[in-house]
């Protein structure tokens, strides 16, 4: 039997297509190909149709190729041509659009520049300003010092009084004079600590304002160099590189009215702080001068008032010593008594549990003979009446307990009251009025 091997056909199928089929789905003798296996044209293919394309599928297959060819070509030349026009143009308008960004970042540098100017200025001028009053504040601390021993006194007393404890910490009359004689040191010395505080307001204004104007300083100074370096850049830079996400941060920028407005405030503010500062370098330092009999008058009211609150303090103290002691001889009594309560308790439990044990015995007589008889009944009253009694045993021990409780409650408030008493006078007697007898004198406040 003779057999022939059939030539494999290529992808499209025409016939495929005539059958309006898929071009692109193997046909079976294409797929029997695929799997190794060749047909024959014998005895085995027959009623078979044959692989081979017919003339009409050859000249489909043909013009298919040739048309799909020529309209592969007409799109490329159609490309070619569109993207020739397109780099052109878009040369023309990076060219065009780099150049503008150079120009601008031309003209953003002389506007640094100016504005960096201004800023150098005015922070030399604040320096300047700021040295003077300086000198300005040194003197004002110099012709404070004559009456600064008895306001250093008073306010350390008032200091040290702040310190008491509990109800020690009383608005008395110690602290009323003690507070007019601040406010008396205070009215000589009025004018000079008001022209101080302002001097030392003014010099942190003045500091403010000189770290504003230097902050912002170095912030142009930094962007200076920055866009000095991006008008630098060239096509030819190797410096440069991709950044995608570059442009994303525009939103969270401010626009140039806003970078001008501020720079200008900070300028406004610190030629305000200038002008507030060359005026308080020209105010007069006035002297005003108290009388050292209202001093020395003013002392010895606070010395009298001292002496009767230390007076109260001890009598005070000493009530409540005596009442102290008192207490801590209930507390030993009550102590005594707990313990006789509980003797009196621990001795009730033996009786308690005999009883208990003979009703418990008593409960295992056989039959009949668990009856309720007179040494059964005897029994259950002796067990109640035990129980009743160290009921009332244990209430009453609770009771004395309560009542130590209380006690040493009454105790501890008295001892911590003592402790105040005590703290109170080694401030007003040990501290402040030993501070005061370095009071000044009469000649030393009147400036001898």
């Amino acid at each position: 039997m003779s057999s022939e091997v059939l030539v494999p056909r290529h992808h499209f199928d025409s016939r495929s297509v005539a059958q309006a089929g898929d071009p692109f789905q193997p046909t079976d003798a294409e797929a029997t190909l695929k799997e190794g296996f060749y047909p024959s044209s014998g005895l085995a293919t027959a009623g078979y149709r044959s692989a081979k394309y017919s003339p009409e599928e050859w000249h489909i297959n043909n013009f298919s190729t040739l048309h799909q060819a020529v309209t592969d070509r007409n799109n490329a030349e159609r490309i070619c041509h569109d993207s020739k026009t397109l780099y052109k143009e878009t040369e023309a308008g990076t060219l065009h659009t780099q150049a503008e960004g150079t120009r601008h970042l031309g003209e953003r540098l002389q506007h640094i520049h100016f504005w960096k100017s201004e800023l150098q200025r005015h922070i030399e001028k604040l320096v300047a300003e700021t040295d003077l009053l300086l000198g300005q504040k040194r003197r004002l601390l110099k012709s404070l010092d004559a009456t600064e021993i008895p306001f250093a006194i008073a306010t350390d007393n008032l200091t040290c009084r702040e310190r008491r404890l509990g109800p020690d910490l009383v608005k008395d009359r110690v602290e009323e004079e003690l507070l007019k004689e601040v406010e008396l040191i205070s009215s000589i010395q009025a004018l000079l600590k008001k022209t101080l505080s302002q001097a030392v307001n003014q010099i942190k204004c003045n500091r403010d304002a000189k770290q504003t104007l230097e902050l912002d300083w170095s912030d142009k100074y930094q962007a200076y160099s920055l866009d000095d370096q991006c008008g630098r850049y060239n096509n030819m830079s190797t410096d440069t590189e991709y950044h995608p996400n570059s442009d994303n941060l525009q939103d969270q920028l401010c626009n140039r009215d806003a970078w001008v407005s501020f720079t200008q405030d900070n300028l406004s503010v610190a030629q305000r702080e200038e002008q507030a500062s060359v005026e308080l370098r020209l105010l007069v330092e006035r002297v005003l001068q108290e009388t050292a009999e209202d001093l020395r008058v003013q002392c010895s009211n606070v010395d009298q008032a001292f002496s009767q609150r230390c007076l109260q303090l001890t009598e005070a103290k000493t009530q409540l010593q005596l009442h102290l002691t008192q207490i801590l001889d209930q507390i030993g009594a009550q102590e005594r008594n707990i313990m006789s309560l509980q003797q009196a308790l621990y001795d009730k439990e033996a009786p308690l549990r005999v009883a208990q044990s003979r009703l418990h015995q008593r409960s295992h007589r056989p039959h009949m003979e668990l009856c309720r008889d007179t040494p059964q009944f005897s029994l259950v009253g002796e067990v109640g009446q035990i129980s009743q009694t160290m009921s009332s045993l244990q209430q009453q021990l609770s009771a004395a307990r309560s009542s130590l409780s209380h006690l040493e409650e009454s105790r501890m408030v008295l001892e911590k009251d003592i402790g105040c008493k005590t703290h109170s006078l080694l401030i007003d007697r040990d501290k402040c009025m030993s501070h005061r007898t370095r009071y000044p004198t009469f000649i030393a406040l009147s400036g001898y």
